[in-house]
């Protein structure tokens, strides 16, 4: 501990794994371990095929391209901390490495929820105005929108660590997961987190929120267009292309909602209940993704056969 007159600081955390079953964590490594090597593989591939495929160059894969960065960021923020207390018992995590995996946790998720919403975009302005899409998505824009979610996610989030950092904290210091989550440590604290509680909570619904609020408006407007169409061939075929995309939005925002209300209202739920969702929202989604849009995507399909095929 470090002690400066009033002010307590931890120099490290204790991290969770899943309470109740820790005589059990090596054998519930296995099943994270192969949702880990899917999450790295599938989106390593999704990459390759994007790389090499010059006909999917093009604004949906470029946007699968920055989601699949972001998944594999996910994975390996998680990755060392999970499996170092399945496998090792390593439960301790210093104080700053500690803010800076939860920085980087945070900025990722929210890049994601960016990325979904340029997705959401790119289908609507393919649907409703599919003369003009490739003048409107040049590879510029695309770039331009790519380095702005970025900016806002970093700009947004940071100072988070710098208001956790000048909290004062109890005895406490175990945390409910094996990777640093913002609601939860600033639960250890025992100083007023009214600003930490704001300010969370303000970023959150002007990032995530209003991402999602405008993710389902593009879809309002689609289905209004598509239903305009002439024939029911058409309507299909125009929601098919937007069936992958619905999918990792929804594998993606339902955990993330579901933490973040028990983790600012949920006191009295189960910690086994907490846990599983944290772990489906930072491990699933990246899982899912690839396999969603291999199956889903007939042209990354294809170009996955004819690399295999060549091999």
């Amino acid at each position: 501990w470090e002690f400066n007159g009033s002010f307590y600081q931890p120099s490290a955390f204790l991290m969770m794994g899943i309470p109740g079953l820790e005589a059990l964590h090596h054998w519930i490594s296995i099943p994270f371990c192969a949702l880990y090597l899917i999450a790295l593989l599938g989106n390593c591939m999704i990459l390759f095929i994007i790389k090499k495929t010059q006909s999917l160059h093009e604004p949906m894969y470029y946007f699968l391209s920055m989601l699949a960065v972001t998944d594999l960021g996910l994975v390996l923020c998680t990755l060392p901390t999970t499996l170092g207390i399945f496998w090792f018992n390593m439960r301790r995590i210093g104080f700053d490495a500690c803010l800076t995996q939860m920085y980087f946790i945070h900025i990722l998720s929210f890049i994601e929820s960016s990325v979904l919403l340029a997705m959401a975009f790119d289908r609507f302005i393919a649907i409703s105005h599919p003369l003009r899409h490739p003048s409107i998505l040049t590879k510029t824009t695309v770039i331009k929108i790519g380095l702005a979610i970025i900016l806002r996610g970093m700009v947004s989030l940071l100072p988070i660590p710098f208001l956790l950092k000048r909290l004062t904290y109890c005895g406490k210091t175990e945390l409910s997961h094996s990777f640093c989550f913002h609601p939860d440590i600033m639960n250890l604290a025992c100083a007023d987190t009214k600003v930490n509680d704001f300010y969370g909570m303000i970023i959150l619904l002007s990032t995530v929120g209003m991402d999602f609020i405008f993710i389902v408006l593009s879809y309002i407007l689609i289905i209004k267009t598509v239903i305009s169409l002439a024939t029911k061939d058409e309507c299909l075929k125009a929601l098919n292309t937007c069936v992958s995309h619905i999918c990792a939005v929804l594998v993606f925002f339902i955990p993330m909602i579901g933490l973040s209300m028990i983790h600012r209202f949920g006191k009295n739920i189960p910690p086994l209940v907490n846990t599983l969702v944290a772990y489906t929202y930072l491990i699933i989604p990246p899982a899912l993704n690839p396999i969603i849009y291999s199956i889903k995507s007939s042209h990354i399909r294809e170009a996955l056969l004819r690399a295999l095929w060549r091999k």
